[in-house]
């Protein structure tokens, strides 16, 4: 076999690896990396002292915001010109939250809410982010929670509820 024939043999099959390990979590959407000078555009908190509670929302343009919390991410979305002026709500591309009990972060619209509980976040009382209902359920018989909320019941008169309540 040629070498020519050798590369146009082999071409398919190392492209295929090299996409392959481009692609598994290495420089993606996947990775985030929380700088210490990433503040929440809300409250101006400086996100990395609060990893077990960073959500995140990321615009088409790939522009980037962190949060000290689910609730300053819902008063973001709520109010997107008033936090990022030039911004809408129209053009976010992802939403993410931190899940409580295995600190990664999630899809914020298919997570479950827990609120109410005797867990306070670095804002106060917050909103209690799990990937799955049993967990959130169980999380709410633990810590005296209130209710389960999914993203679309969380309305602007909830996140106030919670501020008042802090």
């Amino acid at each position: 076999m040629s070498i020519r024939a050798y590369f146009r043999f082999i071409r398919w099959p190392v492209l295929a690896l090299l996409l392959f390990v481009g692609n598994s979590g290495h420089g993606g959407e996947d990775d985030v990396e929380i700088k210490k000078s990433d503040r929440c555009p809300v409250c101006g908190m400086f996100v990395y002292k609060y990893p077990k509670w960073v959500a995140r929302i990321v615009f088409q343009d790939d522009a980037a915001y962190f949060y000290d919390g689910a609730k300053d991410m819902f008063k973001h979305v709520f109010d997107t010109g008033k936090y990022t002026p030039g911004r809408s709500a129209d053009k976010i591309r992802s939403i993410e939250v931190t899940d409580y009990y295995d600190v990664e972060l999630i899809d914020a619209k298919s997570a479950f809410y827990v609120i109410g509980s005797d867990v306070l976040g670095p804002m106060g009382h917050e909103l209690l982010p799990f990937k799955d209902r049993e967990s959130a359920q169980e999380f709410l018989e633990d810590h005296e929670g209130k209710s389960i909320l999914r993203f679309q019941e969380v309305t602007p008169a909830v996140i106030e509820s919670l501020d008042r309540r802090s």
